[in-house]
């Protein structure tokens, strides 16, 4: 591997799930051949034949012990017994890459296959996946973040290579902060689809449709100016201190639904002190926001 930069490869893919048959056509678009994969639900052969056309499906420790890249995109929860299981089936071998793709897990969970001589490397697409063929085109443009041993310039660039060739962008992320920065992700992505959520359906009890195009520009405008301006770009009755119309929100929400009341409360208190941080909210009008917000007024 002269620069950092893969070989045309064998690509073994456990399993061809949502992330895992994404990123194996990727690196098949980039040149490297897809020598097999996993996968038994009815959904991972359709995914299979949809986005790795051709390719044999074969049990994991065959998928492993044929591949010179072995990807093991699995949930984060299975990831550690594959790895074992997989070594003690002496599936793994010496100059082997062997990546996976959970954000939870850095290298330490490949350790069992370290031990035989691979190169263990974490790849973790920072994008939510549906397992369609437009997800391929995804990939080009989101960041991967990526972690290798401590050290190892040169896994680090194998690590990166592999990214630049999914069409991707490499994002180095050090073994020690990787389950903070999966928290991280999380906590945006997963809540983001929560709060717009409880929002559409909050419009559509009120009997107001279609509450999904109404908010679409709303949301869509508030998260750009979020990315672009940080905290600058808080506006509404908190940020602006209107004490009567959060108290009027609580009522409301509460009438309809007390335990959105209670998400409102806790995330109103966050933005008061986000927006009084940022100078946006006087030192009194924050005051007064979070002795509502905190049962004291």
């Amino acid at each position: 591997m002269s620069s950092g930069r893969p070989a045309r490869l064998a690509v073994g893919v456990v399993s061809a799930g949502r992330v895992g048959a994404v990123v194996g056509a990727a690196w098949a678009a980039a040149g490297h051949r897809v020598a097999a994969a996993s996968g038994v639900s009815r959904d991972s052969v359709k995914r299979a034949a949809a986005l790795l056309p051709g390719v044999p499906l074969q049990p994991p420790d065959e998928v492993v012990t044929g591949a010179d890249l072995a990807l093991l995109a699995v949930p984060d929860d299975v990831l550690p017994g594959l790895v074992r299981g997989l070594a003690a089936a002496g599936s793994f071998r010496p100059g082997q890459i062997v990546v996976h793709t959970s954000g939870a897990h850095g290298i330490a969970v490949l350790a069992p296959a370290a031990e035989h001589g691979v190169l263990p490397l974490a790849l973790h697409p920072v994008m939510t996946f549906t397992g369609r063929t437009e997800d391929v085109a995804r990939l080009a443009g989101c960041s991967v973040g990526v972690t290798a041993a401590a050290g190892d310039e040169a896994a680090w660039s194998v690590g990166e290579a592999l990214v630049v060739e999914m069409g991707s962008e490499p994002v180095r992320i050090a073994e020690e902060v990787r389950p903070l920065y999966h928290a991280a992700l999380a906590h945006g992505a997963n809540h983001l689809v929560t709060l717009v959520r409880d929002c559409v359906d909050t419009l559509e009890n009120a009997g107001i449709s279609p509450a999904d195009r109404l908010i679409a520009p709303l949301l869509s405008a508030a998260l750009d100016n979020s990315l672009r301006h940080g905290d600058r770009a808080l506006t509404g009755p908190v940020a602006r201190g209107d004490v009567e119309t959060v108290r009027t929100h609580l009522r409301e929400l509460a009438a309809v639904d007390p335990d959105l009341a209670a998400t409102y409360r806790v995330l109103a208190a966050r933005t008061a002190r986000r927006a009084a941080a940022a100078g946006l909210l006087s030192e009194y009008a924050e005051k007064d926001v979070l002795a509502l917000l905190e049962g004291s007024s």
